[in-house]
């Protein structure tokens, strides 16, 4: 579908003025055949690999935002689970495949590669094992790798024991960069009913059903939807807001899908999916938060708040759809808390609490998300967090995740600045009530009725 030129003068409108960016390109890439039969030959292999095909990546995507003049903020690369690769390894420690990652990034200037990554929801192999004993070295030791583990489906359940597992893997990262603020797990996210088309970081990987290479495109205009927000006014009804939202998300994501498939085209790799993921960043004005306010609520985490954002990614979610031979990724409204200053500003107003905000993890795009914590939360208590969140996810049919930071040495109030994209860490108060009996139980929690039945 050719662009008219109304809708090219709309797209540098809203670039020039309200901050529309393609958040990342990001280069999906099959790492099957780089199976060996030791971890350094793997290491090796998984190297040459990213080095082979993600060469030209960066250059390519700023020759095509060059030509369109639509910034291109993220270069990232994406690989299958590397927990795949485990199994036929004679050693225990993958930390070398994440190192080897790590170089082949910076090496093609990458931001981030992300698949450092297991699938346990039903129980876990070796290679399973393997990787999730190595995330917290891994993340340590590198500084562009991100690693998830997908814990449940909705047709699988929840693998709690393994929620119990990620739970003292949170912990242990935090520890491991305990001199920089935990910053680790900021790269560490747990999943339910994970996609495998995912473009964002942390949890990006390329799914076992996707072809060798592929170009993923993920973009980002919170600034614009604030903005339609402001024009269509305070005495439209929510089905108008909706309607404008919609119509906005629709624009954003053919802009995406036209620089997608030119990035594609130049480097001779197929085009997957446009994830339009309403995403944001602490740049003023680039805020979920303000989005959610500009509904009539006086702070972000007011009542009202989750009818907001239900009508907000709904509505993205439409939108896009209508766009896009082929929508994908996470598609929707994130809400990662440091990243956003008006939900940093809703935290330390009291307007936001970490329930408030897991009852907004049921309609928007993910779910917990850059959540930072007094350093001192028990393992168990992180395990049975993870266990409500999964829940949400379970029951709905729909992707949650959770990435927590647990700050070593602070506690509720203090702060927390990552700089960057990361922005800053309010930390949040957690329940002080323990859930440690049912933590122990572990097992296999079983899929609702409604997965049993479809």
């Amino acid at each position: 579908m050719p662009f008219h030129d109304r809708e090219i003068l709309e797209t540098f409108r809203m670039v020039d003025a309200e901050t529309l960016d393609i958040r990342t390109t990001t280069l999906g890439l099959s790492l099957r055949n780089c199976a060996r039969g030791t971890v350094r030959e793997t290491a090796a292999a998984v190297r040459e690999r990213i080095l082979a095909a993600g060469r030209d990546l960066v250059k390519t995507a700023e020759l095509v935002e060059a030509s369109y003049g639509i910034p291109v903020i993220n270069k990232r690369v994406a690989v299958t689970p590397v927990a795949l690769l485990g199994d036929s390894v004679a050693e225990e420690d993958l930390t070398p495949i994440a190192q080897a990652m790590d170089e082949a990034a910076r090496e093609i200037g990458v931001d981030y590669c992300g698949g450092f990554s297991a699938l346990v929801q039903q129980g876990t192999t070796l290679g399973d094992r393997r990787l999730i004993a190595s995330i917290a070295e891994s993340l340590a030791s590198t500084e562009r790798v991100c690693s998830s583990v997908n814990v449940g489906t909705t047709r699988a359940g929840i693998n709690f024991d393994a929620c119990v597992q990620m739970a003292h893997v949170i912990k242990q990262t935090a520890e491991r960069t305990a001199d920089r603020s935990g910053i680790g797990c900021a790269k560490l996210v747990v999943f339910m009913n994970a996609v495998e088309d995912n473009p964002f970081i942390a949890g990006a990987m390329h799914g076992v059903g996707l072809p060798d290479e592929v170009i993923n495109c993920g973009v980002s205009g919170p600034g614009v939807v604030r903005s339609v927000l402001e024009a269509v006014g305070p005495d439209a009804d929510l089905g108008a807001l909706a309607e404008a939202i919609k119509k906005t998300a629709f624009k954003i994501t053919r802009m995406g899908e036209l620089v997608g498939r030119e990035t594609a085209l130049r480097l001779g790799i197929p085009f997957g999916v446009v994830d339009l993921s309403l995403a944001p960043t602490p740049a003023p004005g680039d805020s979920i938060a303000e989005i959610i306010e500009g509904f009539g609520l006086e702070r972000c985490g007011a009542p009202g708040s989750i009818l907001a954002l239900a009508i907000l990614n709904d509505a993205v979610k439409k939108g896009g759809a209508m766009a896009a031979a082929r929508v994908g990724g996470l598609s929707g409204a994130f809400i990662p808390v440091s990243e956003d200053m008006g939900m940093v500003r809703a935290v330390a107003d009291g307007a936001l609490t970490y329930e408030k905000l897991e009852a907004m993890t049921a309609v928007c795009s993910v779910g917990i998300d850059m959540v930072a914590i007094p350093g001192d939360v028990s393992e168990e208590t992180i395990a049975a967090m993870l266990g409500d969140e999964m829940a949400i996810g379970m029951i709905n049919n729909k992707t949650t995740a959770v990435r927590l930071l647990p700050i070593p040495g602070k506690q509720a109030g203090d702060s927390v600045d990552f700089g960057g994209l990361l922005g800053v860490a309010q930390v949040m108060p957690v329940n002080r009530f323990r859930a440690d009996g049912l933590v122990r139980r572990g097992g296999q929690v079983p899929p609702p009725l409604n997965a049993l039945t479809n």
